[in-house]
């Protein structure tokens, strides 16, 4: 069964100090070959206490990298499960548009849905499958308009 993202799933938006703690971590971590590893030992240092080791997934500290590297140039992030369900404005949020769009977009199937009860509900992979399409044809266009554009000597 799908997960339903909560009305106030946490964004992180960083701190100046986030951040450079955040970019002095993941230039610390970028350096470190994983490789096909499966896991990963992470030793944790509390203060006062024992260092404690524990294993974790090499992708999951991939991801971390990842979100170091957001979170030091100052963009504030959100982890969402791939198969979780958003709101019709939450998909809107995402995608940067109004909430009468996406629901035009569901409207004419361009984005699958499901209905609980009277709301919409969009698969957030869903949704990213969506925009991975959409921003492939508008490149397209672009690129076929810059084309002409300097065939047309417009000095593009």
């Amino acid at each position: 069964m799908a997960t339903l993202v909560p009305e106030n799933f946490e964004t992180v938006s960083p701190s100046e100090a986030d951040a450079r703690l955040a970019r002095e971590s993941s230039r610390l971590l970028a350096t470190r070959k994983l490789g096909r590893r499966a896991s990963v030992r992470i030793r944790l240092l509390d203060d006062g206490d024992e260092a404690e080791t524990v294993s974790v997934p090499a992708s999951a500290v991939r991801l971390f990298l990842h979100l170091l590297t957001e979170m030091s140039q100052g963009n504030a992030v959100t982890l969402i499960p791939t198969h979780a369900e958003l709101t019709t404005q939450q998909a809107a949020d995402l995608l940067n548009v109004s909430r009468p769009y996406v629901v035009k977009l569901l409207d004419e199937g361009k984005i699958p849905s499901r209905t609980v009860g009277k709301y919409r509900r969009v698969r957030f992979d869903d949704l990213m499958a969506f925009k991975r399409k959409d921003d492939d044809a508008r490149a397209k266009v672009l690129d076929q308009l810059t084309a002409e554009a300097q065939e047309l000597g417009m000095g593009y």
